[in-house]
């Protein structure tokens, strides 16, 4: 590995949006990338970790993947269901995952590499809050978190207000942007749906990019996306491409906290601009650069 290779644990929600696995396409490609581990979060986290082996199969990459959490932290699951492992029987994959416990798999990585590891979490912060709330110590330990959640600099201009993410565990996204967890992290950034909604394709851009034999099964998981919607979100892959080159995105310094309801908008991520706050936001972003970048490593 290089001087400038970006060591990451990725904790993810694959398998509702199709994001998911365009992102963990480009981290198999991307030669800077060294992913350590891989845990799984939200309903039916063992189907969600088949789909990553799936995907990792196709790369030719033998990663640890670890089932993670299932229900949020305080309630049952608000994403139970897990519609792309419809393709699981198209593509070799791992059906067994051991009974290791996902949030001790990511405290002994962490710690084993101290100021190494990013944690790029682009699900519901389940598992990450466990982490942080069960090993204290863990923020101070990364190089940085590096985030797909929330809706910060104009919350209110679509309905809901709440970005999927932190709905699916609004108290485990408290607990993530808590002064606690913050006042100790390097780095602490959020792509949020300000600038993740900015790069979208439809489906016949994606018939036409993703032809790459890595992105295969990824296309077969947008297919059944497509069945229900018409439009990618590339939420997850702009935080991931974000690691090697920042400048596709301009940020704000900040404080974001989390309010509850009792309603869809459970979760917004109220943001409160402050260039000596603990927490940095993506508000702009530049989406040539971005494909460029992303479809770059599949040359």
């Amino acid at each position: 590995m290089s001087d400038d290779t970006v060591k990451i644990l990725f904790d993810t929600d694959i398998g509702s949006d199709i994001d998911d696995a365009v992102a963990l396409a480009y981290l198999l490609a991307q030669s800077r990338a060294e992913v350590l581990g891989i845990t799984t979060v939200s309903g039916q986290p063992v189907e969600r970790a088949r789909l990553v082996s799936a995907i990792c199969k196709t790369a030719g990459q033998d990663i640890r993947i670890v089932p993670g959490s299932e229900d949020r932290l305080d309630g049952p699951t608000r994403q139970p269901r897990v519609p792309q492992a419809s393709v699981l029987p198209n593509w070799p994959h791992e059906t067994e995952f051991g009974d290791d416990d996902a949030i001790e798999f990511m405290a002994d990585t962490i710690r084993s590499q101290p100021n190494e590891v990013v944690l790029l979490a682009v699900g519901p912060m389940t598992n990450v809050a466990e982490l942080f709330t069960r090993h204290p110590e863990v923020p101070g330990l990364l190089k940085s978190l590096q985030l797909m959640l929330g809706r910060f600099i104009d919350p209110y201009h679509a309905t809901p207000s709440a970005e999927w993410n932190a709905h699916c565990d609004p108290a485990a996204a408290g607990v993530v942007y808590s002064d606690a967890v913050s006042g100790d992290l390097a780095g602490h950034t959020s792509l949020g749906l300000d600038v993740t909604t900015k790069v979208t394709m439809n489906s016949d851009e994606v018939r036409q990019h993703f032809q790459h034999p890595l992105l295969r099964p990824v296309y077969e998981m947008s297919v059944v996306w497509f069945d229900e919607r018409s439009i990618l979100n590339f939420h997850d892959p702009l935080a991931a491409v974000t690691l090697f080159d920042d400048t596709i995105v301009d940020f704000q310094s900040g404080k974001s906290v989390v309010t509850r309801a009792d309603d869809r908008d459970d979760g917004i991520t109220d943001w409160t601009p402050d260039e000596n706050g603990p927490h940095r936001v993506g508000v702009t972003v530049d989406p040539d650069r971005f494909f460029e970048s992303y479809f770059g490593v599949f040359a």
